[in-house]
């Protein structure tokens, strides 16, 4: 079974020569029963990110690059997973902030459980979350708000590690409008209204200090988000799309 791991990247020369040699040990100890392979899916880095990723490439047989010359986060991992043949497409962010070990549970969900989207949560009973008090109360509070607006199940909306079927990528994906941050929300309430099975995994999860994430537009962003998607589905517009 073909997997591939996307991992989006801006700016993040530093980064890289770190934490792809962890995730390339990781998945050959791990994940041997999978033909996986790792990309690295540059959002328009002005740094030495492109160089960087190449020598990677030059490094490890089962790590590729992809350049995209626009940034957002949202815009990488749809040209990452449509442009790939893998049975199972996933993504985490590149600080490795989630900790490796709720990986394989995740992704086996998918292949042997009959599940059609994995992510992790930082807010499930068994996760251990190390971030400040503002990030924690702003996540829950958004996640309250999910909740509020489409009566979901999943967890958790934001966190940056994530699986889907081949079948979520073609038949989900194209209605998934935002490129950004609120792509991962888009895909869970999507997913899960239209009765495609949501697997949660409990993971640990480490802040990121230099994340590039703007908080406070973010988080603008998303509830106009929440507004736009609650809307589709007053219009009716995501019925052809029921599993």
């Amino acid at each position: 079974m073909k997997l591939l791991v996307t991992i989006p990247v801006y700016n993040e020369e530093k980064a890289l020569p770190v934490s792809i040699p962890a995730l390339h040990a990781f998945l050959s100890e791990n994940m041997a029963d999978y033909d996986w392979v790792i990309e690295i899916a540059d959002n328009a880095s002005i740094d030495r990110t492109p160089e960087v990723s190449r020598k990677l490439t030059e490094e490890y047989a089962r790590v590729q690059y992809l350049r995209l010359e626009q940034k957002g986060r949202g815009r990488a991992l749809k040209k990452s997973w449509t442009e790939s043949d893998a049975d199972i497409v996933s993504y985490m962010d590149v600080d490795l902030s989630t900790n490796l070990e709720s990986y394989p549970p995740m992704v086996n969900a998918l292949a042997h459980e009959g599940y059609d989207i994995g992510t992790g949560s930082r807010l499930m009973k068994g996760a251990n979350t190390e971030r400040s008090f503002k990030r924690e109360l702003i996540s829950r509070t958004y996640n309250l708000m999910v909740k509020s607006l489409f009566f979901t199940r999943f967890s958790d909306a934001q966190c940056g590690f994530k699986a889907v079927t081949r079948q979520v990528v073609e038949v989900l994906l194209p209605h998934i409008d935002d490129n950004v941050w609120f792509f991962d929300s888009e895909l869970l309430i999507i997913g899960e209204k239209c009765g495609y099975r949501i697997f949660d995994v409990p993971v640990k999860w480490i802040e990121d200090l230099d994340t590039r994430v703007k908080i406070v537009k973010t988080a603008t962003d998303d509830i106009k988000g929440l507004l736009r998607v609650r809307g589709n589905f007053w219009a009716g517009k995501y019925k052809a799309l029921k599993k």
